[in-house]
């Protein structure tokens, strides 16, 4: 008999025929296993999961899906799984590293231009129909030639993103918990910081990369954007709780930063109402990873560990395994 795969949302065709090859698939709706009873009711039966960062796969959930072997989520990011629960019960997870490092990096750059150089408020205004010609005072915005681009997380996105930078003509410096190796670092002429408040200090652009722990929770706060230059902007890919939402709206209503581009948020799909609402912020649905070569690499790492697990392989045979 096929083992039964549960795949919680619709994604590319590709990656179902794929898993189909090899198993029976279990397909949800949009959002269908997006509560703790859904997803475990689903999992009953359910030999592997490929799930989104939107599945909780919590502790309750995986105490009670008997026959669950491997779980492998659609991100490279896992903070929806409680990995030592399922470590515990001898079900191996994996991720998916690597595959979208290039598309997120385009995206974090042109989510850079477009905050600093108004674009989402200059299209708005001219779809108003205010546009009556070029004005010398129009949407001015911020030059990136020669302004610091800080990093906090310099891992492959951010490192990525700061390729990108440099070619743009900024200088890059960058928070990590330790530096990068020496050749990066030279190819990069980036500058180390041991503390991230003083990177926040001097940084033209803060962009945060960094996976969300217990550490970078609220990473930026009150304190951090207070001590922000007031020209400075504020990029966000990572997770959405690194940043302290109402905090940063208000930081955008009463200028302290000059603006910030964010494609993802604390309590995804909600986003804070002030948020919404704040001047100068350029907010996206989670999609810097939205693209189609990118989209089904993705799912094609997540499928190939499925199968690896049920077919027996070893750990070792297996590269996007969280072993943690």
């Amino acid at each position: 008999m096929k083992p039964k795969i549960l795949v919680t949302e619709p994604i590319p065709d590709k990656v179902i025929t794929h898993l189909s090859s090899f198993g029976k698939i279990i397909q949800g709706e949009r959002g269908e296993y997006n509560t703790e009873e859904d997803l475990i009711a689903g999992l009953q039966h359910a030999d592997a999961l490929l799930c989104m960062l939107s599945t909780p796969v919590s502790r309750k959930v995986i105490e009670n899906a008997p026959k669950l072997k491997v779980i492998a989520n659609f991100a490279v990011g896992y903070d929806n799984i409680d990995v030592n629960a399922a470590h515990e019960k001898g079900i191996r997870v994996a991720n998916t590293p690597d595959v979208l490092t290039e598309a997120c990096g385009d995206f974090a750059m042109g989510l850079l231009m477009a905050v600093t150089r108004k674009f989402n408020e200059a299209e708005q205004y001219l779809r108003e129909g205010k546009f009556k010609g070029w004005e010398p005072l129009g949407f001015l915005g911020m030059e990136l030639r020669g302004k610091t681009l800080g990093i906090i997380g310099m891992g492959r996105i951010g490192q990525s993103f700061a390729h990108r930078a440099r070619a743009f003509g900024m200088n890059i410096a960058y928070h990590n918990r330790n530096p990068l190796p020496d050749d990066i670092t030279h190819a990069l002429d980036a500058v180390y910081y041991t503390d991230h408040r003083q990177l926040a200090r001097e940084a033209d652009v803060l962009s945060l990369n960094c996976p969300l722990t217990e550490g970078t929770h609220h990473l930026v706060d009150e304190d951090i954007l207070k001590i922000m230059p007031d020209h400075a902007y504020l990029i966000n890919i990572s997770r959405g709780p690194v940043v302290d939402e109402a905090a940063l709206a208000r930081a955008l209503k009463e200028g302290q930063i000059a603006g910030a581009g964010l494609d993802v948020f604390e309590e995804e799909p909600e986003v804070h109402p002030e948020l919404i609402q704040a001047p100068n912020a350029t907010i996206l649905p989670h999609i810097a990873s939205a693209t189609f070569e990118t989209r089904e690499a993705i799912g094609m790492l997540a499928a190939n560990a499925i199968i690896s697990v049920l077919k027996g392989k070893k750990d070792s045979e297996i590269p996007n395994l969280i072993t943690g």
